[in-house]
């Protein structure tokens, strides 16, 4: 199969995306408090619910905060309506320097980070993000969860595999341990002893394989460059409560590749970088100047244009008089008749001659006689014997 030319876009170095589904009531009200209970405190410098009649249905929020070393931030949540499982939402975030994973995750600006918020199921598999997700019992199941999971979602994905059932410190989630700004974008996945086989064979399409007690971090759709099947795998994880420092940094080499746009996330910061409306006194200003060179420009343009046609206008017209004064002797002379050849002139001695001759041939024709005429005249003088 022939491969497509065009390259897919990436997503930026200084954007951060995420996805998910609030399953609680009151999805918009849970927004709304927590943006205000920042910025009564200083940490949100700002935010803006859009008129629904310009959100197509959505529910829309603008915020701008500042990330640490003073680096601006905006970002925009986009809700959708209720589907009876929740409500879907898109998070995209942009910053003035390169996303730093250590900075406050953009998530925890609009949602509450308390456990009995229901805001963070992926919306793919339905797995929590600050949780770890056990692996189902169904062998088919698992197989169609990893397959979702690797060709849908906007998330990083772990696969863990547990060598024996560890105790309560163990079963601590690995996104506590992550940089904030990969807490919210990571779903756990955890296969019990006896899901090792199954895991495996259902990750033989995916290209990858988790190590007996260890963990494998699952490809995306499109595999971000440089990635491979053994550069983001670990061979042993300790699920004893201490800190999986090789499964972390896995994670967040991943994290940091090249990785392709995902469905939709291109919208989503179309919308932020053209749609945004919350704007500071000097983006204000500065949107007004760039608005007024915009129109002097468009002036300048249409004033040069003006001219430039009157000009031509002129030349056309003087043209045109040029044409008109010299169109009489441009115009081709009458023909002339030919003259007859020269002839006899009447009355010459020749054309006197010659209608001489005609007379006497005419007359020596009248006066010549008839052969009965001479017949006759013969026998009448002969004399008689």
């Amino acid at each position: 199969m022939p491969s497509s030319s065009s390259t897919p876009a990436t997503v930026p170095p200084t954007v951060w995306t995420a996805r998910g589904r609030h399953t609680g009531p009151a999805a918009e009200e849970v927004s709304r408090l927590r943006l205000q209970e920042l910025k009564d405190s200083g940490v949100v410098l700002d935010f803006l619910e859009l008129p629904e009649e310009e959100t197509a249905g959505e529910r829309v929020v603008e915020a701008r905060w500042l990330a640490p070393e003073g680096v601006t931030v905006r970002a925009r949540l986009a809700t959708g309506p209720d589907s009876g499982e929740g409500r879907e939402w898109v998070l995209a975030a942009e910053a003035e320097q390169p996303w730093d994973q250590r900075w406050p995750s953009p998530a925890t600006m609009f949602w509450p980070d308390a456990a009995d918020v229901p805001w963070d199921h992926e919306p793919v598999t339905g797995m929590r993000l600050r949780d770890l997700n056990l692996l189902p019992e169904d062998d088919k199941e698992v197989r169609r969860l990893l397959k979702s999971a690797v060709r849908d979602s906007w998330s990083i994905h772990v696969v863990v595999h547990e060598a024996m059932t560890p105790d309560q410190a163990g079963r601590r989630p690995l996104a506590r341990l992550l940089p904030p700004s990969l807490r919210h974008r990571v779903v756990e996945h955890r296969a019990a002893p006896h899901q090792f086989r199954v895991v495996n064979w259902a990750l033989r399409d995916v290209g990858v394989q988790v190590p007996r007690g260890g963990a494998v971090v699952l490809p995306t759709k499109a595999r971000p460059s440089g990635s491979d099947e053994h550069g983001f795998s670990v061979r042993s994880v300790f699920l004893d409560g201490s800190q999986p420092v090789e499964l972390i940094d896995a994670v967040t080499r991943f994290a940091a590749l090249p990785t392709p746009l995902p469905d939709g996330a291109a919208k989503a910061l179309t919308a932020l970088r053209n749609n945004w409306h919350l704007l500071s006194l000097e983006e204000e200003l500065a949107r007004q100047r760039a608005l007024v060179a915009m129109y002097a420009e468009a002036l300048e343009a249409m004033t040069k244009s003006r001219d430039l046609y009157r000009e031509a206008a002129e030349r056309a017209g003087e043209a045109l008089a040029v044409y008109r004064e010299s169109a009489p002797a441009l115009a081709p002379a009458p023909a002339e008749e030919k003259p007859s050849p020269p002839g006899p002139q009447a009355g010459s001695p020749l054309q006197q001659l010659t209608r001489t001759f005609e007379r006497l041939r005419s007359t020596a024709r009248t006066f010549r006689p008839t052969p009965e005429e001479n017949g006759s005249d013969a026998t009448r003088e002969t004399p008689g014997p």
